[in-house]
């Protein structure tokens, strides 16, 4: 099997993962065994990959041949341009600058091209995108795109962990400021409707395009969606074991609440009627009535 199968571009990707390990042609080329002239023109698309340089190289960056050649490892066409496979701490712990406070919020940290990407994807979608038009929208050309991010799919799977990273450590300091489960469980509702009334348009690509997402990254998002359904799940429960909420049915409440909560990104606006503040006071009555909270009933 040659590149000519494959429908990304596996030079650019050989280039891009080089780089990001500092390794020179020459360098790469020792440990392929080929000339540094052969790397050159391979990663410049002007010479063909047969299947044993592929490999070798693969070895060389940390890399399978699948990801290299653009083919899913089940033998069906992948996603254009694979990511390179993330190694180390980096890989689980993508940066997310510090939080202040759960409940403020400053704007993105993103470098260019993953803003121009998420505007790509909320704008027309995951699958609409291309990577000239990610180029064309931020003001690189093709070619820099990928000295960044090796491949679309590259850019989906950082700005979900992005997304989830953040959610997930605000989460995690909004529970912990609550003194009995009805409070963390109002914090967490807090939470998540700020989060996704300031993060709009994280939230909305992460509840419109998990199905763009591929193999082990996919398995790795959706486990850290289930944490955070998971953490409303608990006070849930503690609470109605407690007598506080009144509901039979706890956990399917619950979920009927953070459910409501993520769909703020599809429909809520900067230029509404309702601040994100505003609109989180408002959601945490409405759950609480969903749980049928025993003082919200009594007034």
């Amino acid at each position: 099997m040659t590149a000519s199968s494959a429908t990304g571009p596996p030079g650019a990707q050989i280039r891009a993962a080089r780089l990001r390990r500092n390794l020179t042609v020459r360098t790469l080329a020792s440990a392929v065994g080929v000339s540094p002239a052969t790397i050159s023109q391979i990663e410049t698309g002007r010479t063909k990959l047969s299947v044993s340089p592929p490999g070798r190289i693969a070895d060389a960056l940390d890399m399978t041949v699948a990801e290299i050649l653009d083919i899913d490892p089940r033998g069906e066409t992948a996603h254009r341009g694979r990511a390179a496979k993330p190694s180390g701490a980096a890989a689980a712990t993508p940066h997310v600058p510090p939080i202040p406070h759960w409940r403020d919020y400053e704007p993105l940290d993103f470098d260019p091209v993953l803003a121009a990407a998420l505007s790509e994807f909320v704008e027309i979608g995951y699958h609409g995108a291309t990577v000239r038009s990610i180029a064309a929208r931020c003001g690189f050309s093709v070619s820099g795109i990928y000295h960044y991010y090796t491949s679309k799919q590259q850019m989906l799977v950082t700005i979900l962990e992005r997304t989830m990273t953040e959610l997930l450590a605000r989460a995690e300091a909004a529970r912990g400021e609550g003194n009995d489960p009805v409070e963390r469980f109002s914090f967490l509702i807090e939470h998540l409707a700020l989060f996704h009334t300031h993060r709009r348009e994280l939230g909305f690509v992460g509840a419109s395009e998990m199905r763009s997402l591929a193999g082990s990254a996919r398995r790795r998002i959706a486990a850290m969606r289930v944490a955070q359904q998971r953490m409303v799940d608990a006070e849930a429960e503690q609470a109605a074991r407690q007598g506080a909420f009144c509901t039979s049915h706890p956990r399917e409440a619950a979920r009927a609440v953070v459910t409501m909560c993520t769909a703020l990104s599809g429909w809520w606006r900067p230029d509404g009627p309702l601040a994100p503040e505003q609109i989180a006071e408002q959601y945490v009555d409405f759950a609480l009535d969903l749980m049928r909270h025993r003082k919200t009933r009594q007034r």
